[in-house]
C-alpha cells in the first residue's frame, strides 16, 4: 500500500537560509518550524549547556520585541510555540491561524537578526537560574534522574562531543559571561545555519515573499566551525558497570549500547528490533519479565538516533520488590541474545511494522510534525524528501536485518550497565545521601 506523499519546495536565499514550503489547504492553521544546526555537540569544553541556554534566551526579547513579548504576541494571535534542544540541533516552532503567518516569520527573523540587542547581564542571569532550576528539578533531584547523563558519559569518551549532556553543568553555566554567550550566538544562530519550514494553509507565493522580506536582509555568519572527527567503533571494547546508591523506590537496571548513526539503514532495523523487544504489552521483554515471570515492574528498550559517529540503544527494567536483580538482568540479556540467534516470527515483524507505520502516519497528519520532520531531514541530511522515503525504509526491514544488527550490537563488549539501588535508611529514618563515588561522571 503506497504511503501518502508530502509535496513541498526546497529553496535557498542568497544569505544561505534554506526554507521549505509545504502548502496544505485542508489544514485550518499554519506551522512554522526553525531548525538551527547547533546542539550540545557544538559546545566547547568548559562551555557546556550553551545551546540549551539559548532555548530560553531566545524568548527573552530581541531588537524590536520586548522581554516575553514574543510569547505574548503569539498567544494573543491564538498560537502556540515552544523550543527544544538536542545533541545535534536546536529548534523553535509555532502553530497559529493561517492569516497570522507573517507574525511568526517576523518574530523568528527578528530574534535571528537582533537577539544580541536585547541580551544583557540581567537577562543572562535570569535565564541561567531558570536552567539551573530545570536541571535540579528534571535531573538532579529526580529518582533515577541522571541515568541518561551517566550512560552518555560511559558510551562516549571525554573528548567526544556527545560525552556531556545537553543541559550542561552548573559550573559551566555559572562561568558563562555575556560575551561568551554572544560569541556562541554570532557563530551558530545565522541564516546559513538554519532551515525554516512552513506547512499548512497558505499561498506559496505569499509565503515565499514573506520569507525573502523578513529573512533576506540578515547577514550570514562566517563558515560554521567544523566538528572534530566523531567516528567511534561500534563496540566499547569491554563491558562497563556502575552501581548507584540513591534515593530511589526500587532497584532499576539501565543498560546501553553504541549503535549505528542516524541515517544508517541498520539503525532502522534496530528500531524495529526495539519494537519487538519492548513495543507494548505483546513485546518479548514485557511478556516474559512483567507478565509471565513477574520479576519486573516495567521494562523499556528504545533507540536515540544521533548523526555523529554513533547512536545509543538503551533500556531498563525496574526490579519488583524481593526479586534478585541478577535474575532480572539475566532474563533481560537472554531476550537480547535471543534476538541475535533466533528468527523473528512473521507475526512479530508484522506487528513491529504496524506500530511504526501507525506512529509515522499519525505524525504526518499533524502540520507541526510535518514541519518538524522537513526541517530535521534538511538540517541533518540536506534532504527533506526523506519525509517521503523513511517509512518505506522501516517497512522494508526484514527479520534477517533485525537479527544481523542485533548480533552486531548486543554483546558484552559493547555494553554499559548502570544499576540504581535504594539507599538504606540512616539513623533518622531518611534515605542516606549518595556516596561521592556514585555521583555523575564529570562532563
Amino acid at each position: 500500500m503506497p504511503t501518502p506523499r508530502v509535496e513541498f519546495t526546497y529553496e535557498r536565499l542568497p544569505n544561505g537560509l534554506r526554507y521549505i514550503l509545504a502548502p496544505d489547504p485542508l489544514a485550518p492553521v499554519v506551522a512554522v518550524n526553525v531548525w538551527y544546526g547547533v546542539g550540545s555537540k557544538n559546545e566547547a569544553p568548559g562551555r557546556t549547556g550553551f545551546a540549551h541556554l539559548f532555548e530560553h534566551v531566545m524568548f527573552q526579547g530581541s531588537g524590536h520585541v520586548s522581554k516575553a513579548e514574543h510569547i505574548a504576541l503569539l498567544q494573543a494571535a491564538g498560537g502556540t510555540m515552544n523550543g527544544t534542544t538536542w545533541l545535534d540541533r536546536t529548534n523553535y516552532f509555532e502553530t497559529l491561524p493561517s492569516h497570522r503567518l507573517d507574525l511568526a516569520l517576523w518574530l523568528e527573523a527578528d530574534r535571528m537578526a537582533t537577539l544580541l540587542v536585547a541580551l544583557n547581564q540581567d537577562n543572562l542571569d535570569n535565564q541561567r537560574e531558570v536552567v539551573k532550576n530545570e536541571k535540579r528539578w528534571s535531573y538532579d533531584n529526580q529518582p533515577y534522574g541522571l541515568w541518561s547523563h551517566k550512560l552518555q558519559a560511559h558510551l562516549f569518551p571525554p573528548e567526544h562531543p556527545y560525552h556531556h549532556p545537553t543541559i550542561g553543568s552548573m559550573e559551566d553555566l555559572d562561568a558563562a559571561s555575556v560575551e561568551d554567550v554572544a560569541t556562541f550566538f554570532r557563530t551558530y544562530y545565522a541564516p546559513n545555519n538554519a532551515v525554516v519550514s512552513i506547512v499548512g494553509d497558505f499561498e506559496p507565493a505569499d509565503a515565499r515573499a514573506s520569507v525573502e522580506r523578513y529573512f533576506g536582509p540578515i547577514d550570514p555568519a562566517p563558515p560554521i566551525p567544523a566538528l572534530p572527527d566523531m567516528s567511534v567503533p561500534l563496540s566499547l571494547g569491554g563491558e562497563v558497570r556502575e552501581v548507584v546508591t540513591d534515593r530511589v523506590p526500587l532497584t532499576r537496571i539501565y543498560l546501553g549500547f553504541r549503535a549505528p548513526a542516524f541515517g544508517d539503514p541498520r539503525l532502522r532495523a534496530l528500531e524495529i528490533g526495539a519494537q519487538i523487544l519492548a513495543g507494548g504489552k505483546g513485546s518479548r521483554l514485557h511478556r516474559r519479565l512483567v507478565r509471565q515471570e513477574r520479576i519486573a515492574q516495567d521494562v523499556a528498550f528504545f533507540v536515540m538516533g544521533f548523526v555523529g559517529g554513533a547512536s545509543i540503544a538503551a533500556g531498563w527494567a525496574t526490579v519488583r520488590p524481593e526479586v534478585d536483580p541478577a535474575q532480572v538482568e539475566a532474563a533481560y540479556f537472554e531476550e537480547l541474545d535471543r534476538l541475535t540467534r533466533e528468527p523473528v516470527t512473521a507475526d512479530e515483524l508484522g506487528r513491529a511494522h504496524a506500530l511504526v507505520e501507525t506512529e509515522s502516519l499519525g505524525a504526518l497528519q499533524r502540520v507541526e510534525d510535518r514541519a518538524d520532520q522537513l526541517s530535521m531531514y534538511a538540517t541533518l541530511f540536506d534532504d527533506p524528501d526523506r519525509i517521503n522515503t523513511e517509512l518505506q525504509g522501516y517497512l522494508s526491514v526484514t527479520a534477517d536485518d533485525v537479527r544481523s544488527v542485533s548480533a552486531e550490537i548486543f554483546h558484552a563488549d559493547n555494553r554499559v550497565v548502570i544499576t540504581y539501588v535504594p539507599a538504606p535508611p540512616d539513623a533518622q529514618g531518611a534515605p542516606a545521601a549518595p556516596d561521592a563515588a556514585d555521583e555523575e561522571p564529570s562532563a
